[in-house]
């Protein structure tokens, strides 16, 4: 199985969802705050002309972001955008946009920044697995630094920005509704692109980009239920047991049988919405036996019980 079956895969599991929220055009000096967000939003930007300083006031560290690079925020954490100078920010103005997104404009008469900020909606309770196995930060890039060449492994976001660049000038028939369908494909590319990546961040795109261990993944989204042992997976990936734990372990910070797990527990979420489906046929369709221990492990991974899923579902939480 390729990389896009097992993104395929986990995002036919869990719904993700995105909208534009601000489209930035400012003159340097400029900045912009943003607040922790909550718990199954995450924040994104897609830097169109320009650059910025993205801060992490926790950590108190800082990375520049140019033209065509795209950062994500899995854990929602708060951060700030500058421009990089030190100077005081002058004022900003907000407009709402015919299109539905909010236009921030400044007077600063610096080096301009043309950029869009928005965000991807995890459905619940699927997001404790997104925070889980992404970064705190993740950041792309759809040109590399040499001449703007397009990378190969991220040409398509490439694309996907560049045609995120025109429907955010024009205000044409649709344009919303465009935007926010291009925003839920670029979770996509940009977690490809990320998977891709020679420096993919350690967790599930690390993981995902290893092709030693590309059987195990495929095996576990493709036929999750299945009773998978440890020897069973190695054998997969023509490793050893210790080999294949060891490699595992250093990609993901998890065991095989943790991602297992959790595979298992966003199917169950997914299931126990359905009208009719007990949580006796949910535990056996994901592979456990014994209902009373599905009902810990569920609760222990996704923070409800599956009571509480199915009546959330139910209410429409």
């Amino acid at each position: 199985m390729s990389q896009v079956d097992w993104l395929s895969s986990l995002l036919q599991m869990i719904t993700v969802t995105g909208q534009l929220e601000v489209h930035c055009t400012y003159g340097a000096p400029w900045r912009v705050a943003w607040t922790q967000s909550a718990r199954h939003e995450i924040p994104y930007h897609v830097v169109l002309n320009g650059r910025a300083i993205i801060e992490d006031p926790e950590t108190k560290t800082d990375k520049e972001l140019v033209a065509g690079d795209i950062v994500l925020l899995p854990h929602g954490s708060a951060h700030v955008l500058h421009d990089g100078s030190g100077h005081p920010p002058g004022h900003t103005y907000n407009r709402q946009g015919s299109a539905g997104w909010t236009v921030s404009e400044n007077d600063g008469r610096g080096e301009h920044l043309d950029m869009l900020c928005g965000r991807f909606f995890i459905e619940p309770p699927h997001d404790r697995m997104i925070r889980d196995y992404l970064p705190a930060t993740l950041m792309v890039r759809a040109v590399d630094g040499q001449g703007g060449a397009l990378r190969p492994a991220s040409n398509h976001l490439a694309s996907l920005v560049s045609l995120m660049r025109m429907e955010s000038a024009s205000d044409k028939p649709g344009g919303c509704a465009i935007l926010n369908a291009l925003t839920s494909a670029l979770f996509t590319l940009a977690l490809r692109a990320a998977s891709e990546s020679e420096q993919a961040p350690p967790g599930l795109l690390a993981l995902a980009g290893h092709s030693r261990l590309a059987p195990a993944i495929s095996a576990m989204f493709t036929n999750p239920v299945r009773s998978w042992k440890l020897p069973d997976l190695a054998d997969l990936c023509n490793m050893s047991r210790a080999t294949f734990v060891r490699h595992f372990q250093d990609k993901l910070n998890r065991s095989a049988i943790e991602l297992l797990t959790d595979i298992r527990m966003s199917m169950a979420a997914n299931e126990l919405k359905k009208p009719g489906m007990t949580t006796e046929a949910v535990a056996d369709a994901v592979g456990y036996r014994s209902v009373a221990a599905f009902r810990r492990v569920f609760t222990e991974k996704m923070g409800i019980t599956p009571g509480q899923c199915r009546r959330f579902a139910r209410e429409g939480k």
